[in-house]
């Protein structure tokens, strides 16, 4: 006979809490007492050194180094976020007589093309700036739309002597880029800082591998369409020229040069979608900005090039950040692609970025499930005894949840919608083959993982290169799960540890984690980033053989690993009710539904 928890006693934090002792020396998950997310959350450095006397955590010193680095980058925040609420009310202040005076010019051009003496003036300037150009190209070889450029930079040339420069913003203290080994305790490092930081710092955001690069495929996509987006003259003409007191034909040409200083500033999309990425600002909104990237990878071109230009935007204009990685910045890239882009990226990595080791080789999680007995969340072989089990905990869970199974519908990015078979309140139940065995990829996961709080997989089976795209997304799966920290239960053919076999068949493929959601609309935006990064129409990578090195597979297989054992632990378990997006939206209705602490441990046989 072994024990489990029911559903309601493992989202319980008072039983949970209870059973923690000694035994439990846990230093790869995430601290999850309510006391340490609270709106005033202590420092990482105490948060750390109180979870070590309360037996939490073994003390590990490489830990408690990266505790107090993120500690001493914490002190400095204050201070910070004061100074960018100042350099903000300048910016603004800057960008907005700016604007003033560029309207300005521009209607005093407007009044000369209305006389009809704007072309000679035009072509004035053209030629006066034309014969500094080293080129000393004839007139009749200039490219068509130079016109509009010289005009476009004499006019911001023009507002530079009129405004002045654009305001220069505070240095800003160098963030943390985080490394080490699997389950060193990365993530629980860096979102105890996280958690520190409210209150301190207004505008923070949270993101995981996956779902950063999905969000800035979305936003480029949203600029893109607006971009190309066909519209009429007229209706392209905004209501402040509309309202002027010129011609059409003068008003249709301030038309022009808005729509050209709009294709100049998307000429390069990935400095606009950083401005957008991390806080779009609101009237009235400023301060300091923090970015916790968890997780960062350069698994392929696009990422390069896609994090290169957002992290380096950021980076560039105050930005602090805060990342994890199984790896140095330098070793990032194993392939070699895009050298020179990635390159550039790793300096500004280690122009702002404190580069810091964890540098244990224990897995802590793996150190837990040497000691713990409970986990029965996690079902194998397929065979009769397993499967009776798990059929079991999916009727007591249910049961506990209340209300009728039914298939239901979940948004995924871009419109696109997930069914999911059976789901009721919270709960969703699938195979393995229907969320892996199909062209879907992390933001169906990520979709799941925000709509429920438990998930059943059944049918696991165990995965080598036979199956590259199905084990591709699995791990995908496991990752967004545990990120969005859903309670989870397996039904699987082997042991975890036996889950993945083999790579001497070659790397891990799949060729769906090249195929952003844009393509499939006919897009075009992202092939273009990737044109530079030799990249077919397709999407899919014509001078890359594979997406992984052998070495990085590995640590995904890892990953996927020591999480689907740490998933199973009771202070993982604890933190779902408290950290799960279902149960964060849910909240208030939830506190007198069947979840309670009144719930007792019931007893199967194994």
């Amino acid at each position: 006979m072994r024990k489990f928890f029911s559903i309601s006693s493992l989202l319980n934090k008072g039983s949970i809490q209870r059973r923690v002792s000694n035994k439990y020396l846990i230093n790869a998950i995430r601290p999850y007492s309510e006391d340490l997310s609270s709106p005033k959350s202590p420092g990482p450095l105490l948060q750390y050194r109180k979870l070590v006397e309360q037996g939490r955590l073994q003390h590990d010193p490489y830990q408690e180094r990266v505790a107090l680095a993120l500690e001493n980058l914490l002190g400095r925040l204050e201070q910070y976020e004061k100074e960018m609420e100042d350099y903000h009310i300048k910016l603004a202040e800057w960008e907005k007589n700016r604007e003033t005076e560029r309207r300005k010019l521009l209607m005093e051009e407007a009044e000369l093309n209305q006389r009809g003496d704007l072309w000679t003036s035009v072509n004035k300037r053209k030629s006066e700036l034309l014969e500094r150009w080293s080129f000393r190209r004839k007139s009749e070889d200039i490219e068509p739309g130079v016109g509009k450029w010289v005009s476009y930079l004499n006019r911001e040339k023009k507002l530079d002597s009129l405004v002045g420069r654009r305001p220069t913003a505070p240095p800003a203290p160098k963030g943390l880029y985080i490394y080490g080994n699997v389950g060193s305790g990365k993530t629980m490092l860096m979102d105890m800082f996280y958690s520190a930081t409210e209150g301190i710092v207004k505008h923070r955001q949270r993101f995981h591998f996956h779902e950063a690069m999905l969000k800035i495929n979305e936003a480029m996509h949203k600029l893109w369409k607006n971009q190309v987006e066909e519209k009429s003259i007229q209706s392209s003409i905004s209501s402040w020229i509309m309202n002027l007191p010129f011609d059409m034909k003068a008003k249709e040409w301030l038309a022009a040069e808005e729509r050209y200083k709009q294709e100049v500033q998307m000429k390069n999309i990935l400095p606009a979608v950083a401005d957008k990425f991390l806080v779009d600002r609101q009237a009235g909104e400023r301060g300091a900005s923090i970015l916790c990237f968890d997780e960062i990878q350069a698994v392929d071109v696009f990422a390069i090039v896609a994090l290169s230009g957002i992290v380096s935007r950021l980076l560039s204009t105050g930005t602090v950040l805060v990342s994890t990685s199984n790896r140095a910045p330098k070793d990032l890239n194993q392939d070699g692609m895009q050298r020179e882009i990635f390159l550039k990226f790793v300096n500004k990595l280690e122009k702002h970025c404190e580069i810091i080791l964890v540098g244990s080789e224990v897995d802590y999680r793996r150190q837990i499930a040497q000691r713990s007995v409970d986990k029965v969340h996690y079902f194998w072989p397929l065979d009769g005894t397993a499967l009776k089990e798990f059929e079991k905990m999916w009727c007591q869970v249910i049961n506990q949840a209340g209300g009728e199974v039914t298939s239901s519908t979940v948004p995924v990015m871009f419109g696109r919608t997930l069914e999911v078979p059976q789901s009721c309140n919270g709960v969703a139940r699938f195979t393995f083959d229907y969320l892996c065995g199909r062209p879907v990829g992390a933001a169906d996961y990520i979709a799941v993982a925000k709509s429920h709080h438990t998930v059943f997989i059944s049918d696991i089976p165990v995965m080598s290169m036979r199956i590259r795209d199905k084990a591709r997304r699995f791990i995908t799966l496991i990752d967004e799960l545990y990120n969005h920290h859903c309670c989870l239960f397996c039904s699987a053919a082997t042991s975890i540890d036996d889950l993945f076999q083999g790579t001497e068949e070659g790397t891990l493929f799949d060729l769906e984690s090249f195929q952003f959601e844009t393509e499939t609309e006919g897009a075009k935006l992202r092939r273009d980033v990737l044109a530079e990064g030799s990249v077919s129409s397709g999407g899919a990578p014509a001078g890359i053989t594979s997406m992984l090195s052998g070495q990085e597979e590995m640590f995904a297989f890892r990953r996927a690993v020591s999480r689907l054992i740490e998933m199973q632990t009771p202070l993982y378990l604890e933190g779902v009710r408290s950290l799960n997006p279902y149960f964060q939206r849910k909240h208030q209705s939830f506190k007198n539904c069947s979840y309670s602490a009144s719930t007792v441990h019931h007893q199967v046989s194994h």
